[in-house]
């Protein structure tokens, strides 16, 4: 990954002091036109850097409470308090591998990347396929 770049400084332009932000700053907020639609916050993300970050960050926490290694990250989404995992755990292999149970957990991961909770949602054969709805 590379390493983040920093901002570049916009020159000013004519449209900047028509919006009341001039070189300095000091002109006051940007003023919105009748079309513009008001900036949305973005949730804060400042210990988790992404889904990728917050998919490893639940699978190993989860793995250390259960003492069982994941196994796949099923799905994984942003939240207003940070994410929410779903992840796929082996909870008692068998020969052949169609015939291991797995399990499914709901996992909550705070803003900082911390586990909140965890509440297993399923269980089932490995080789057990969903039904259409």
């Amino acid at each position: 990954m590379a390493p983040a770049q920093p901002a570049r400084r916009r020159r000013p332009g004519a449209d900047d002091c028509e919006r009341g932000t001039g070189q300095d700053g000091d002109h006051g907020p940007p003023r919105r036109t009748a079309h513009e639609p008001p900036a949305r916050k973005a949730p804060s993300r400042a210990g988790v850097a992404g889904a990728a970050a917050a998919m490893r960050s639940a699978a190993e926490q989860l793995s250390e409470l259960l003492g069982r290694a994941p196994d796949s990250v099923s799905s994984i989404r942003p939240t207003e308090d940070g994410w929410e995992a779903h992840v796929e755990v082996v909870e008692l292999a068998r020969i052949p591998d169609t015939t291991s149970v797995m399990a499914s957990y709901r996992v909550a991961i705070d803003e900082n990347g911390e586990l909140v909770s965890y509440e297993r949602t399923r269980r089932y054969s490995r080789g057990m396929i969903d039904r259409p709805a």
